[in-house]
This record gives C-alpha cells, sequence and structure tokens, in this order.
C-alpha cells in the first residue's frame, strides 16, 4: 500500500494556489481539467518529498462547502518555523495558532482548511510569537 494524496475542495483556483504554492511553498505538478465532469484537479507536493500530494478540487458550478465531512488538516513539516509565517503573515495569512513554542503553528487556507505546521527539530521560543495570542479557529 503506498499513500496518494489528500483532496481538499477549493472554490477559487487562483487563491487556493497563492496560499498552497506562494505561501506555502508547495508545486504544481499536474492538473486535470474535466469538460464533462465541469471540475480541475491540480496536484500539488513540497519540493523534494517523495510523499503524497494535496489534490485541489475546484468544481467549476458554485456549491459552498460547510466545515466537516470529518477532515481534520493538513501537516508540513517546515525548516524555519518563524520564517514561514512571517512570510505567511506578510501575505495577509492569520496565524491562528502561532509558534509560541518553537515548534508547532496552524493557519487555514483561503477555503478554511487548516494547516499544521511543525518544525523540523525545534527553535528556542521567541517574539512577537511567543506572546500572541490564537486567533480564531485551528
Amino acid at each position: 500500500m503506498k499513500y496518494l494524496h489528500t483532496m481538499v475542495r477549493v472554490t477559487n483556483v487562483e487563491d487556493s494556489l497563492r496560499f498552497y504554492c506562494e505561501g506555502l511553498g508547495l508545486e504544481e505538478v499536474r492538473r486535470r481539467e474535466s469538460e464533462q465532469g465541469r471540475f480541475t484537479l491540480i496536484f500539488l507536493k513540497a519540493p523534494g518529498d517523495e510523499g503524497g500530494e494535496v489534490e485541489l478540487t475546484y468544481n467549476w458550478d458554485p456549491e459552498e462547502y460547510t466545515a466537516g465531512r470529518n477532515f481534520g488538516h493538513l501537516a508540513y513539516r517546515v525548516a524555519d518555523i518563524y520564517a514561514l509565517c512571517q512570510h505567511l503573515s506578510d501575505m495577509g495569512v492569520i496565524i491562528n495558532r502561532p509558534p509560541r513554542d518553537g515548534y508547532m503553528a496552524f493557519v487555514r487556507s483561503p477555503d478554511g482548511v487548516s494547516i499544521e505546521l511543525i518544525q523540523d527539530g525545534s527553535l528556542p521560543p521567541q517574539e512577537p510569537w511567543l506572546s500572541m495570542p490564537n486567533t480564531g479557529k485551528w
């Protein structure tokens, strides 16, 4: 058995690619559009990662997605959690659970998907993250 991918439904391809690619640093590896099925599938993966992918599914006909469907979060190991959180914050992404411990943070995609960031190793706690409160749900 081999893990292949996690599918996440998105409502705006441009916003989602900005978040996942420009923000988190994932790379698009392939794309499939289906006129008949009226959807676009975009597969992303972390550079150098031979593991599973994230499949962004964009349904062409408007649809409202509600929280739930028994989905928790995506998790990524990162080289520098402080630098990535600062980069995302500079892009306007809310850091819902700041990396106060130098190890873990949570953010949300434009479609509300919770993303856990886990530091590779650990960094000493530092400001402004150390005293930053949680914001919203994560």
